[in-house]
Order: C-alpha cells, then sequence, then structure tokens
C-alpha cells in the first residue's frame, strides 16, 4: 500500500471523528445552550450544509495550488473551526465552528479520491478509495466513542479540543507522507465543468444525496432514540456507537472490494437493504438488542454504497474528475443535511424520535429508483464508434 494512502485515511480519521462525533453529544450541547433537541441538530446541518458550499468552492479556488499543499491547507481550515467549536460561548459560535471546520471536508475527500485513484491501477482505484476512507470508518469505531465518552465525563468542550489535536496530527502525516504533487496540468474552470453535462454523473451525485441521507436520517438522532425509545443508559450510547462505526468499517470493506467487479449489482443490494433496515428500525427501536442490530446495519449498508458511487463519479466524469469528485462529497452532506433537518422536522411534528426512521426508509428507496433509472439509461446508449473505443488503448496514462 504507498503510504500516500495511509497519510489521506489519517486526515480522514480526524474529519470523521468531529463529523459525527456530534451525535453522540446533541444532548450535552442541547442542555448547555438552552436549546431543543432539534435545533442542536443543526449543528448537523450547518455541518453539511458547509461540506456542500465548500466542495465546489475551495477545489476550484485551489486548481492552481498542488494536491499536497492543498490538502495541508485543508487539514489546517479543519484544525482551526474546531478548536472555535471548542471555546464557542454562544450556540451561534459554536455553530460558526463547525461550518468553519466541514469547509475543509469535501474538497478533503474530493481531493483525496482523485489522488488515491491516481497511485494504483485502473482496476484498484474503488480499493484504493476504500483505503483512504477507511480513516472515517475507524474514526467511528475508535474516534467517535471515544470522544463522546470525554464529552460526557469531562465535557463536550474537550472533546473538540481532542479532534483539534487530531487533526494536527493529520496534517503532519500529509506533510511527511504525501509525495510532492503538481497541480493538473490544463487544470481549468469550464473543463471541469464539462463533467456535470453528463446525465450519469448528475444522476450518480442524486444518488449519493438520497442513499446517504436516509443514514443520517437516523443516525443524527440516535442518542436521543436509543436513550427514550430503547431504553438505554446515556453511557450506552457510547458502544452503540462503536457499532455504528463497525458497520460503516465492514461496509467499506465489501464496497471497496466489490465495486470494481459489480457496482450496479452492488448498489441494487445496499440501497434496497438499507431501505429495508430502516423501515423495520421504526420497531426495532423498542427492544434493545434489535435496535443495536439495526445500527449496526444501517452503517454497513450505508457506507458500503460510498466507494461504488464515489467510483462511478470519477469514471463517468472521464477527464474532468476533481471538482466532480469534490462535488459529490458535498453530496453526501447535502444528503446529510437534508435529512437531519427533516427528521428535526418530524420529530417536531410530534412523530416520536422513531419517525426519522421512515425518512430514511423513503430516502434509500429513492435512491434505488435512481440506481435502476441510471442502469436502464447506460443500456439504451449507443455504443461508442470502434475509432473512439480503441483510442484509451494507444493514449498512454500516467499517475
Amino acid at each position: 500500500m504507498p503510504l500516500a494512502l495511509l497519510a489521506l485515511a489519517v486526515g480522514a480519521f480526524g474529519i470523521g471523528t468531529t463529523e459525527f462525533v456530534i451525535m453522540g453529544l446533541l444532548p450535552g450541547i442541547a442542555a448547555d445552550y438552552g436549546v431543543s433537541i432539534p435545533t442542536a441538530g443543526l449543528l448537523v446541518t450547518g455541518y453539511a450544509l458547509g461540506v456542500v458550499v465548500g466542495a465546489p468552492l475551495l477545489t476550484v479556488l485551489g486548481g492552481s495550488v498542488s494536491r499536497k499543499r492543498m490538502l495541508m491547507l485543508l487539514m489546517s481550515l479543519f484544525v482551526a473551526g474546531n478548536i472555535l467549536s471548542a471555546l464557542a460561548p454562544s450556540f451561534g459560535m459554536m455553530l460558526t465552528g463547525r461550518v468553519v471546520a466541514s469547509l475543509a471536508h469535501g474538497s478533503f475527500f474530493g481531493i483525496g479520491s482523485v489522488v488515491a485513484a491516481g497511485l494504483v491501477a485502473p482496476d484498484r482505484k474503488a480499493g484504493a478509495i476504500a483505503t483512504m476512507f477507511t480513516g472515517l470508518t475507524v474514526a467511528n469505531i475508535v474516534g467517535v466513542p471515544l470522544g463522546t465518552f470525554i464529552g460526557q465525563a469531562v465535557g463536550w468542550r474537550t472533546t473538540f479540543a481532542v479532534v483539534a489535536a487530531l487533526g494536527v496530527v493529520g496534517l503532519l502525516g500529509i506533510a511527511r507522507l504525501v509525495p510532492a504533487m503538481p497541480a493538473p496540468e490544463g487544470a481549468r474552470l469550464g473543463r471541469e465543468l464539462t463533467a456535470f453535462r453528463n446525465p450519469q454523473v448528475l444522476l450518480a451525485m442524486a444518488m449519493t444525496v438520497l442513499g446517504f441521507g436516509g443514514v443520517f436520517a437516523a443516525i443524527t438522532y440516535i442518542a436521543p432514540m436509543m436513550t427514550e425509545v430503547a431504553g438505554y443508559s446515556e453511557g450506552a450510547v457510547t458502544w452503540l456507537l462503536v457499532l455504528f462505526g463497525t458497520g460503516m468499517f465492514l461496509g467499506n470493506l465489501i464496497g471497496g472490494r466489490y465495486a470494481d467487479r459489480a457496482l450496479m449489482p452492488l448498489l441494487y443490494v445496499t440501497l434496497g437493504g438499507l431501505a429495508v433496515v430502516l423501515a423495520l428500525f421504526t420497531v426495532a427501536a423498542h427492544h434493545k438488542v434489535l435496535a443495536a442490530v439495526a445500527v449496526l446495519l444501517v452503517g454497513a449498508l450505508g457506507f458500503a454504497t460510498v466507494p461504488p458511487l464515489q467510483k462511478r463519479v470519477l469514471d463517468q466524469a472521464h477527464g474532468a474528475p476533481t471538482l466532480a469528485s469534490a462535488v459529490n462529497i458535498g453530496a453526501f452532506n447535502l444528503g446529510n443535511a437534508l435529512a437531519a433537518w427533516l427528521g428535526g422536522l418530524v420529530i417536531a411534528g410530534g412523530f416520536g424520535y422513531t419517525s426519522p426512521n421512515w425518512v430514511g426508509a423513503a430516502l434509500a428507496a429513492a435512491a434505488l429508483g435512481l440506481a435502476f433509472w441510471s442502469a436502464a439509461l447506460e443500456r439504451r446508449a449507443p455504443a461508442p464508434a470502434p475509432a473512439e473505443a480503441a483510442a484509451p488503448a494507444r493514449t498512454p496514462v500516467h499517475h
């Protein structure tokens, strides 16, 4: 494994910790600032929307910067945002810190996906992307539960201070392990935007929004759902998040292994399974053991969609992958924001803490429908002319 992939995984670990640790800290943060749980959920929505905005904006602004330097700048921004969150005297300032940290997220994973895919042979791209995202999944097994434990034992401000330190570690890892990489030659905004003329790119991004949104509809409110409905203690939320992270880790391995072999069938199985599990979670949440199993399966099925969806965007974007890759990371978080908002809406409407699961099931089912539509359009597309099909074979590829 190239050491650069390890460095990317280290950065992903820090980012993954700050993205997901908020789930276990929502009740404490809400109590300290005197706001409701749905209002505290805006910390999830705000972070996700920051990713949506920051992904294309920073990718475009950094188009002329070497990829290594850009990754280092992004990690520096991430550290600053978490320090602000740790020191925030008001809920508004806390939300600002979350948004600042989130601006780095999309570009980091977008640029990192392109770098990871370029370090290996074409038939190993999804596996390389999955290796980078392993840092994100390991964060949910180690970083998020530990951060939740620290937040409950010492205070959530300490958690964000520790996350900022993790960001520093990620920054040093990139500085030491990622080789010097010049900005891509001929990178132009106009050329990158051409990728969005391809309906398959847009469909893949829509699947990303809806599919991963289904996960966040349920997981955003896991703390109140597990304590108020399933009957777990507040301290048990820590190991429930370990279960979710374990599911993500396993799902990432499955997605990375099979996306290079059977991408669309993998999406059919994972999105369909996710819709079913989320629907059943509404009932399972009333039983401790079944609720824990559901948390594990939501993580596994949800994250098994990440490598294939990211690879599909890279494949369909052809010669202009950088912006498309970053925007697709933003699409994951647009789904997170939409789902967190809708989940808070149904809770505030009096439908109970299990109602976000129905929202998630509907979103995942819609993503499955788009997957079938995308495949149907691809089957009806005219085959490339022999000269066009042969052209890539005559053109050497350099990484």
